[in-house]
């Protein structure tokens, strides 16, 4: 009898770890199996218009661009070095960073319940965040559509993974690794500068950050961040501020009498994109922060708080986009894994599930629903067969032209043989051939552009019949097709004007 008490705590600890073991097998193989669907999604569906254009940044590198910083660049041109000028190439490191970033939080997640004491809590904490964070439409779908948000969303994760492993396990060297992910963060979207600005306020005002500043080690990840972004600067210095000023000022549009509905889409934005039950345990988790308050949680809350705090003021008189607070995901993954509820995998799946549905009608299109209804027809339907249908009807000679950046990237990304031009004022900050004054080509405008073309880069020469891009016999968007001759800028050169690489699939 006595050796049965002695050995019952025994046996029962083994069947947990066992249990814990199994956990993890199951766990890391739906990674492996999502990560892989998540490659062959992403190689057999089109390159939506702003995929198309991220792909000229990485042909045309730059250490900026008006729209965002250049990582989404990196990201696609090193995709395409492994797996070629594709979509899949495109995509390629979508997938691959969100696996790697599960993995990271996980750890981080891992080694922050571990110093509980409690081996369990601390492995279903892990699953649970990694799971939780693959459950958001924004972590699903960004995997599948390259945007700047695939690599801001890894460089997050390693920034918490780097902080748990100063502030949780004590090794302050890796404040280094902090400044370096923070810095990375911010050459992917400028967001990032909202939640790093929540850290710096945890340093100033609280005990245990101004100990931390009496150390070298924060400054020293001030300055391995500054090495990081200076090159972004540096660019925005010799551009006119461009990107700064096109980012910055989104603040002038302001409409305070619209305020109930810019609230309303901003709350409800994040309830679709994180999925209502991943959502509930991210509010948890937050909530378990504030009434937990020990050191690392409240720099957690800081770190959320205040860009809550930006994002909700901006929502007073003016649109927040849905994706802009996403860089808070990992972060709420990670408080979320103090959240014991036991229907964290109920909410995972059905996050995934809603993802699934979004994935089957952009790869079959089950549902024959409109444009204006199915965003994955409107971004992606028809476009390889609309642009070569397109090249079909114009002499090979001539230059296809368009005035949208989007429009004029899938132009020379399914029409690799011809010649493209895009015509925007955007296009001046480019490192690209420029065309002669004169030129004949012609101009593909969607029908969503009012008005004809502008009269002040187009002499129209005559008008083709319009053109469709449909799939499956729905029709995404037509469009006008002229016969154009190109006229010089006012300065006398054609400075909105450049030849875009081609050479894609």
């Amino acid at each position: 009898m006595e050796l049965h008490h002695v050995l019952h705590p025994y046996l029962e600890a083994k069947v947990a770890l066992g249990r814990q073991a199994r956990l993890w097998v199951y766990w890391g193989g739906g990674l492996v199996v999502l990560t892989l669907l998540r490659l062959v999604l992403a190689a057999s569906l089109p390159l939506s218009p702003d995929e198309a254009y991220y792909r000229i940044w990485a042909l045309a590198p730059a250490s900026g661009y008006l729209d965002h910083p250049p990582m989404v660049a990196v990201w696609v041109r090193l995709g395409m070095f492994l797996a070629g000028d594709t979509a899949e190439g495109v995509r390629l490191l979508g997938p691959v960073s969100a696996s790697l970033g599960t993995l990271l939080i996980a750890h981080a997640a891992y080694c922050w319940l571990q110093k509980q004491g409690d081996q369990a809590l601390a492995c279903m904490g892990a699953l649970r965040a990694g799971a939780l964070l693959n459950g958001t439409l924004a972590i699903q779908l960004g995997t599948l559509v390259m945007t700047p948000d695939a690599p801001l969303l890894l460089f997050m994760v390693l920034l918490l993974w780097a902080l748990v492993q100063v502030c949780v396990c004590q090794r302050p060297r890796m404040w280094l690794l902090v400044g370096l992910a923070a810095g990375l963060g911010f050459d992917s979207k400028y967001t990032v500068l909202l939640p790093v600005a929540g850290l710096v306020l945890w340093l100033f005002v609280t005990k245990q950050g101004r100990a931390w500043l009496r150390t070298p080690w924060p400054w020293g990840a001030a300055f391995v961040a500054g090495v990081c972004v200076s090159p972004v600067i540096w660019w925005n210095a010799h551009h006119a501020w461009a990107s700064f000023f096109k980012q910055g000022g989104r603040v002038a549009d302001w409409h305070p009498a619209r305020v109930v509905s810019f609230m309303g889409e901003l709350l409800g934005g994040q309830v679709g994109l994180a999925t209502p039950l991943v959502f509930a345990f991210f509010a948890g988790g937050v909530w378990l922060l504030w009434k937990r308050r020990d050191s690392f949680s409240s720099l957690l809350l800081c770190m959320i708080a205040l860009p809550v705090m930006v994002f909700v003021q901006h929502a007073l008189g003016a649109r927040v986009q849905a994706n802009w607070p996403v860089v808070l995901y990992p972060i709420m993954a990670l408080a979320a894994a103090w959240v014991t509820w036991p229907w964290w995998k109920t909410a995972s799946f059905v996050g995934i599930g809603f993802a699934g549905i979004v994935c089957v009608q952009a790869a079959f299109m089950p549902f024959r629903l409109s444009p204006h209804m199915d965003m994955t027809l409107r971004q992606l339907g028809g476009w390889p067969a609309f642009v070569q249908s397109v090249a079909a009807v114009v002499p090979h000679d001539a230059p296809l032209v368009a005035d949208e950046y989007g429009l004029a990237s899938e132009l020379a990304f399914y029409a690799p043989t011809r010649s493209v031009l895009a015509v925007e004022q955007r296009w001046q900050l480019f490192d690209l051939p420029r065309p002669h004054c004169g030129l004949d080509a012609y101009l593909v405008q969607s029908h969503r552009r009012k008005g004809p073309p502008d009269e002040r880069f187009f002499e129209v020469l005559s008008t083709l019949p319009d053109m469709a891009r449909a799939r499956r016999g729905v029709v995404a968007d037509t469009y006008a097709l002229f016969h154009v001759r190109l006229r010089c800028s006012a300065e006398g050169g054609m400075y909105d004007a450049a030849y875009l690489p081609g050479g894609g699939r």
